[in-house]
């Protein structure tokens, strides 16, 4: 092989591997529940989701201090409803 050939296998094999830990992490961010934190003063957070099969997910989102329920994937997302405010 000549020198040119070689770096060039190198570069592939260190692109793949970095892509590799890429994927490996972001895998393992999902699966530990990690989600960032709602920042002070945002009106707008996903709560919670909830996978009902490989395309729909119900999410509840919290807006203005009033929890929605939502119906995601399939033909099209859909409004389930507002939930009853909760008590203090």
């Amino acid at each position: 092989m000549t020198p040119e050939t070689t770096q060039w296998l190198t570069a592939a094999a260190s692109l793949l591997a970095v892509l590799g830990l890429v994927l490996l992490g972001g895998r393992l961010l999902r699966a530990s529940g990690f989600a960032p934190t709602a920042r002070a003063g945002t009106r707008l957070s996903v709560q919670e989701t909830l996978a009902l099969d490989p395309r729909r997910r119900l999410v509840l989102v919290r807006c203005d201090g009033r929890d929605l329920l939502l119906l995601t994937g399939g033909t099209q997302d859909q409004v389930v409803g507002w939930l009853p405010e909760r008590a203090a």
